[in-house]
């Protein structure tokens, strides 16, 4: 439903087209129509993970229309009924009943359904980010692929950023204009210099410290207004990761909050992946919000290559099956 995505997507996915819809107004006939013919159809749906997540803050279902779009999704899974199926969102998406009524909906669509929460830093994602991945298949049994020890190394904030070009806040890059940082205010600046990697607000002196976390309530967000680690992976990248105060999203030495293509590097994107037209304006929040709701691209490539093997076992046990037949 976002326009702004359209340029990126199209752009670092060719020929892949953009289809600015409502999931709702969709159908599986409609969807039909762009897969090759007598193609292995495979459907991949992400609900917004907002309405699941601890930020939700209590919301039900019925008050975050966002909630019925996993039930379109699986409304499409069962007018579609493609070979293979696979979803993801935040943990917490497991509790909840829209949840536990879609897998009940595929395994009675004769779908072997396998899921888990996986912990992305053992793919060698460089973020302590957690979620919970889908895969169903029509075509037999189907998991994500085990950990591998050389492809997935860990890695950390350093190994993927630590030789980017300086920056202060608010500048911008000559070679590269999405390494952008945004500007600080002047308390923030301050607050910057009083932080430590690792640390937080607790550690300043009383005058810096925020009132909101004077009161008792706020003391339970030590995880804002701090600096990450070089030698660990950074905290979950969010929608608004460029900005200090929203998160532990100061850089471990600059005096500065993460830059958009920081942000977007440690969200596993290419370094050369573009989000903007050349020359056209580059706006925090619009590709804040693209980088912080991505899936990080790896994961995304170690269920592709979970799916690829699974359907290229289900071929050579087809194969074996006909062989036999024939003898």
């Amino acid at each position: 439903m976002d326009e702004s995505c359209r340029y990126s997507y199209e752009e670092n996915n060719k020929p892949a087209k953009f289809l600015a819809a409502d999931v709702a107004a969709l159908t599986g006939e409609m969807l039909a129509e762009m897969y090759p013919k007598s193609a292995i159809k495979l459907l991949a749906g992400c609900a917004p993970c907002q309405p699941f997540s601890s930020y939700s803050l209590g919301k039900t279902e019925k008050r975050d229309a966002r909630w019925r779009l996993l039930s379109e999704f699986g409304r499409l899974v069962s007018e579609l009924q493609p070979e293979i199926v696979t979803m993801e969102n935040v943990p917490k998406a497991e509790r909840h009943l829209v949840f536990r009524r879609f897998v009940k909906e595929l395994r009675a669509l004769d779908y072997s359904v396998d899921y888990a929460i996986i912990d992305c830093t053992e793919y060698g994602i460089p973020q302590s980010r957690k979620r919970l991945v889908l895969l169903a298949s029509r075509l037999g049994s189907i998991s994500l692929r085990p950990i591998d020890p050389k492809r997935d190394r860990p890695r950390t904030v350093k190994t993927v950023i630590g030789k980017l070009e300086k920056l202060i806040a608010g500048g911008i890059s000559n070679r590269d204009p999405l390494h952008r940082a945004s500007s600080v205010s002047d308390v923030n600046m301050r607050r910057l210099k009083a932080s430590i990697p690792g640390g937080t607000w607790r550690d300043w002196e009383r005058s810096l410290v925020a009132n909101c976390h004077r009161t008792e309530s706020g003391e339970t967000f030590p995880g804002v207004y701090g600096r990450m680690t070089w030698n660990a992976p950074a905290p979950t990248i969010t929608t608004q990761f460029f900005g200090f105060g929203n998160g532990r999203f100061g850089h471990p030495e600059q005096d500065r909050a993460l830059s958009l293509r920081e942000g977007a590097i440690l969200q596993t994107f290419p370094e050369t992946y573009r989000f903007v037209k050349p020359g056209d304006q580059v706006h925090f929040k619009s590709i804040g919000k693209m980088i912080g709701n991505a899936v990080p691209v790896r994961l995304g490539q170690v269920i592709g290559e979970s799916i690829v093997a699974h359907v290229q076992s289900a071929k050579r046990k087809t194969s074996v099956k006909r062989i036999k037949t024939r003898r």
